[in-house]
This record gives C-alpha cells, structure tokens and sequence, in this order.
C-alpha cells in the first residue's frame, strides 16, 4: 500500500503567475523552449557535455534521480501508447483537426508535462476535449485507461524480471547499478522521485535491484495529486537535512526535475537517454530540451561514470 507523503509535507504555496492564474492545474506545464546555451565542451574523451560549469563542485551531500528513462527502461515507449491513445480521443470530438494536427498537439502537451505526475497529461487531455466540443469524463478515467494500455505494452518486462533478475541490465540505463554503488560508497544520501504512481515505482524498482539503494527514500504520484511533486520532494530533502540546494546533485530525463532542481541553486545532469537502442549516444530531442530548462551537464547514461564523478567532485576518485 502507498505511503503517506506526510515526511515531506507540501511545501508554503508560491504566487501565482499570471500563466498559473489561467491554468491553476498549470505547476509549470509548459517548459521554456531549448535556447541558445552558449559554447559548450566534452570532458576528454567522453560524452559528457558540460553546458555550465557546476558553481559547487565537490559538496555535495544529497543525490535525486528520477526513474522512468533516468534509471528504468521498464516503461520504453510509454509516448508510443500515450500519445496515439490521446489523438484517439480528440479524434472524436465535435470539432477535431485532422490526425496529424491533433498528434502535433498532442506530442507537445506530452512531452513538455514529462516528469510531471501522469494525472496532469490527463488533465491537459480533458482540457483539450472540452476546447473542442467534447466532455470529457474525470481525468482518472483517462488515466486508468492509458495505465491498461501501457501495462499490456511492458507486462512482459516485468514478468521477465520476477523470472530472471540476472537480466536486470537490460532493463537499466547502462551503467546505474554502477554509479548508484559509488554514489552511496561516497556517504552520499540517494533519493528516487517519479510521477508515476508510486506503488509501481516501488515495484519496479525492487524487480530492478535497487531497493538496497534508496531504501524508503522512494516517491512517486499519490492518490490526491497535489500531497506529490518533485518540488515537495527536494524541498523536504533540504529541510529535513538542513542542507542548501548546492548540497544537491540530481539526474534526469524531463524537464520538471532539472528545473526544479535549478531553482534552488542545485546541480542538474541531463540524462539524454536512447531508451529503445542503449547505443551510447544522447537522445538530440531530450538533450535540446533539458539544456533549455537550464541542465548543467548532458550526459547519454552512465557508461562514463568514473569521469563524470570525477568531475563533479573535484577529485580523481571517479569510483
């Protein structure tokens, strides 16, 4: 049974912008567009991209990841039945554009709420029946339908890993078994935070070996929607460790927590995954959006960890 989120109780409500006052389901929808991130470089000989240089390399005493992308591949191509599921249904609305206009609109609402909890795609989904001429039943309702449709796409991922966890790896970002290991043998205190709900976050992540890593530290999307974000889980970090936000080091593939991270003064490594092929080399469309979130370094996976720790610690451990 999921958890109360009462460890890390919501956080003091900020004023509203003139944006959230339109849309107060909004909590930042919409990422900024990928902008200019000036002249970056590769650490020698790796395919670690530093976009800016991390004002606090070498304190940090917390370490936040996010799962789907980030960690797991259990979920690969979660867009592939979301997306094609919502063009669906505003496919039958009174006053639908055609296919290829409403996909166009749907990818991008997808994607720019990707990290967010699932619930608030739905949201934005009732909103663009209601936009045009449709009425759409509870956002729930969307949800669960698009959670039957994605547990048929990977419910034999995750048979195959009760039955072989010695295949776990395929099922990992290449190298985060690896870099969870020398994160911990550090003394660092690793959390995992993810919109999805938050009993398959545990799940998942016990089918993939990495409970020993983050213990109760886990959070993902409750019940009530607005007792979890990725916001409440950071500033409970901070508060609960007595810890500023350059004492935190987080890894991502969406925008929500590289943002998040960014506006306490953190250090946000963009993980620009190729989910489907593990080739090693970064996703172009999640590189290009998460440097315009403000990502300090763009990195594929972890195959690259002793370096990358290495940097970020200012030391020549690397693990």
């Amino acid at each position: 049974m999921p958890r109360s989120y009462g460890r890390f109780p919501s956080a003091t409500a900020q004023p509203m912008t003139p944006a959230s006052r339109d849309n107060p389901n909004r909590e930042a929808d919409d990422a900024p567009a990928a902008g200019d991130a000036g002249p970056t470089r590769f650490l020698p000989g790796t395919g670690i991209e530093i976009i800016r240089e991390p004002a606090h390399r070498g304190r940090y005493r917390h370490v936040l990841f996010d799962f789907d992308g980030t960690l797991s591949l259990i979920r690969e191509g979660w867009p592939g039945v979301m997306i094609p599921m919502m063009v669906e249904i505003l496919a039958a609305t009174p006053r639908a554009e055609p296919a290829e206009a409403l996909h166009a609109v749907v990818e991008d609402f997808v994607m720019r709420l990707n990290g967010k909890q699932t619930i608030y795609q739905m949201m934005r989904l009732a909103q663009e029946v209601a936009k045009r001429g449709g009425t759409p039943p509870e956002p729930i309702a969307y949800k669960e339908m698009y959670h039957d449709r994605l547990m048929d796409r990977i419910r034999h991922r995750r048979e195959m890993l009760r039955r072989h966890p010695d295949r776990r790896a395929e099922m990992l970002v290449p190298g985060s078994l690896e870099i969870l290991a020398d994160l911990r043998d550090r003394g660092l205190g690793l959390y995992l935070a993810s919109g999805t709900d938050e009993r398959f976050v545990h799940e998942e992540a016990a089918l993939l070996g990495l409970g020993e890593f983050f213990g109760d530290r886990v959070y993902g999307a409750l019940a009530d929607h607005k007792r979890f974000s990725k916001k409440q889980v950071i500033d409970g970090i901070l508060r609960e460790n007595a810890v500023s936000g350059a004492d935190l080091l987080a890894f991502g593939d969406g925008y929500v927590e590289i943002e998040n991270t960014k506006s306490i003064g953190g250090t946000a490594v963009a993980v620009a995954s190729d989910e489907a092929g593990r080739s090693g080399r970064p996703d172009a469309w999640k590189r290009n959006r998460l440097v315009g979130v403000g990502a300090d370094l763009v990195i594929p996976d972890y195959r690259d960890r002793r370096p990358l720790l290495a940097y970020l610690f200012g030391d020549e451990k690397g693990g």
